[in-house]
């Protein structure tokens, strides 16, 4: 018996969708279990988007146009904090290596890794973003379309963040070289995102920038878990 059939249960359907499922549920019960952490992170993006406020001062026109990018700023990094965890930790006590024996093919399993950090990161920053942005003078159509585009624009942050985290496994000070590979990236995603919101802000359609979202979301989906598989191999050889 292989040192991965120890954690998998003879139930569990095979196939790809057996993987992302496993995975998924898995990293979902151990982010859960620190609790701590994933509390910080949101801390972080509440103080970041607060401060903003404070600093600029209480202008009602020049908050609003602020907003939109201040919030998604805010989602980017920290997004960008959490990228490390999707890998480092099961890289450093041999599990990856484990993994990356298993039945399942390698690209599902890394699927499900990117969808339960989404989970535990991504989707409470959208949830909490409607409230924050009332600090900015966000009306009720723009938080719903801030909201939608973070519910869009985040799984791709996750998904492009998940690859620059697999190239830098077992590198030292990779967290720099992490922000260098993934920040050039998550660029359009934050010019899309946040002009979205603008748009309605202008009494505009924001159905150009989301559909654009929604592609980077698809292509992403697509060629993201197998990059990231074939830099984890790479990692592990």
């Amino acid at each position: 018996m292989s040192p991965f059939d120890a954690v998998i249960p003879d139930t569990m359907p095979a196939g790809t969708w057996g993987g992302v499922a496993w995975s998924a549920a898995r990293d979902l019960k151990l982010a859960l279990r620190s609790k701590a952490e994933l509390g910080v992170l949101l801390l972080f993006y509440v103080i970041v988007v607060t401060l903003f406020p404070l600093g600029v001062g209480p202008e009602p026109a020049l908050l609003r146009a602020l907003g939109p990018g201040v919030l998604w700023v805010a989602a980017l990094l920290t997004s960008l904090l959490s990228l490390p965890r999707i890998f480092a930790a099961d890289f450093g006590d041999g599990t990856l290596e484990q993994i990356a024996l298993s039945p399942f093919p390698l690209p599902a399993l890394i699927s499900g890794k990117i969808g339960a950090h989404w989970a535990s990161t991504g989707l409470p920053l959208a949830v909490a973003s409607p409230i924050l942005g009332l600090q900015f003078g966000l009306r009720g159509d723009e938080l719903s379309v801030l909201a939608l585009a973070l519910l869009l624009g985040t799984p791709t942050l996750s998904l492009l963040g998940a690859v620059g985290a697999a190239l830098t496994l077992g590198v030292r000070a990779g967290g720099g070289l992490l922000a260098l590979l993934v920040l050039p990236l998550y660029v359009p995603i934050l010019i899309f995102g946040a002009g979205a919101v603008e748009a309605v802000c202008v009494g505009l359609s924001a159905a150009p920038q989301l559909s654009l979202l929604g592609a980077g979301l698809l292509a992403a989906a697509v060629g993201a878990p197998m990059a990231a598989a074939a830099a984890v191999r790479i990692a592990l050889d």
